[in-house]
């Protein structure tokens, strides 16, 4: 029985590496284009970020000049209790193209980001074609925007995110980090996926994100996933619901992105989302399961001597392998921890799930209800 436990998982495993290979050579990278002629909002929400956002802010500025003169940046200070507001003063000073926006209070059943977002559509030109929504730890390239708004018109989507290179320093950053691109690349059918209207085949990225703007007010904008951790996802399903398509590209050249610093605020911030992620306690467990079945099983099994379980592993490093040399990751010695990646992976969710029940998520000091 175990064997074929094992043969059984090895065969999964060799079947999601090989759906990888077919999704890495269908992954759309931006294309090299002139300045976009679409007039155009950047989108950038702030709370608490003076400690931080300095290079992304000086990143944008720098990409604003690849884009023409049909753009502008709006910065929104979200009630912040630091200098936040002080800082995009002094580095944005007289130019015309950037507006700092004073963030008002949170309405009743408003999450703090979908309430961000809000504000700064509700800001932006009404003549922009399309708004792009930049988060604070995100540093642009050159000619990110330029490329991301192209992006979305070449493809005909309704919304791109391209997603940023995963910078990961510490154990535990490497460990979870990279499981962002893989987890899509190896699962998701990036083609039908666009266009489908299952929730469960939609992957978005807020960090970077474009969007057309009448497809956006159709869909309700922000107002329409106010309530919701993982706003950006629920905002390409309502892209979906009203007709629309979107979905996650290569933007490994276009920015980097180092969500957390270390264990602490790794694990605080996988805690108040990765309970949304699944739909349901029992989706969260399923899934835990499977992925633990596909690559712990047959690491384990590989250690007890058993051939069969030594390709099912040597399958999972495969495709964790093939997916960091595509995005910028660390391959090498990351890959082979893939196995302990799934587990952390499963204990953080156990640890979001028992928070959002006894109530007691939250985020950047506002309670998650």
């Amino acid at each position: 029985m175990r064997q074929r436990i094992t043969l059984a998982a090895t065969a999964g495993s060799l079947a999601l590496t090989g759906h990888t290979l077919v999704n890495l050579h269908l992954l759309r990278t931006p294309p090299t284009m002139p300045a976009p002629n679409d007039q155009v909002s950047v989108l950038l929400p702030l709370r608490n970020e003076a400690h931080r956002v300095e290079p992304a802010l000086r990143a944008l500025l720098a990409a604003l000049d690849h884009c023409g003169n049909n753009i502008e940046l709006l910065v929104l200070d979200d009630e912040s209790t630091d200098n936040t507001a002080d800082l995009v003063r002094r580095m944005t000073g007289d130019d015309s193209r950037v507006t700092l926006i004073g963030g008002a209070p949170r309405p009743l059943g408003w999450l703090g980001k979908p309430w961000a977002c809000h504000q700064l559509t509700a800001g932006a030109d009404p003549a922009s074609t399309v708004l792009v929504f930049v988060d604070a730890d995100v540093v642009v390239a050159p000619h990110a925007l330029a490329a991301t708004v192209n992006q979305l018109r070449h493809t005909g989507l309704d919304l791109v995110s391209p997603y940023p290179r995963q910078i990961a320093v510490t154990v535990t950053e490497r460990l979870i980090q990279p499981l962002l691109q893989w987890s899509w690349l190896t699962t998701l059918p990036l083609r039908r996926a666009e266009k489908s209207r299952r929730p469960s085949l939609a992957a978005a990225n807020g960090q970077l994100l474009a969007i057309d703007a009448a497809t956006y007010r159709r869909a309700g904008g922000h107002a329409a996933v106010r309530g919701e951790v993982l706003d950006d996802l629920a905002l390409l399903r309502a892209v979906k619901a009203v007709g629309g398509t979107g979905g996650v590209t290569d933007g490994t050249q276009l920015a980097t992105c180092r969500m957390y610093d270390g264990w602490p605020a790794l694990r605080e911030g996988y805690t108040k989302s990765l309970w949304s992620a699944f739909g349901s306690p029992a989706g969260a467990a399923g899934t835990v399961a499977g992925l633990s079945f596909l690559y712990v099983w047959p690491a384990l099994a590989a250690l007890a001597g058993s051939p069969v379980g030594a390709l099912g592993y040597a399958s999972g490093v495969a495709g964790r392998a093939l997916v960091a040399r595509r995005t910028g990751g660390r391959v090498w010695p990351d890959s082979l921890a893939h196995p302990a990646s799934v587990l952390l992976l499963g204990w953080l969710t156990a640890l979001s799930w028992r928070g959002r029940r006894r109530g007691t998520l939250s985020w950047k000091g506002r309670p998650l209800t």
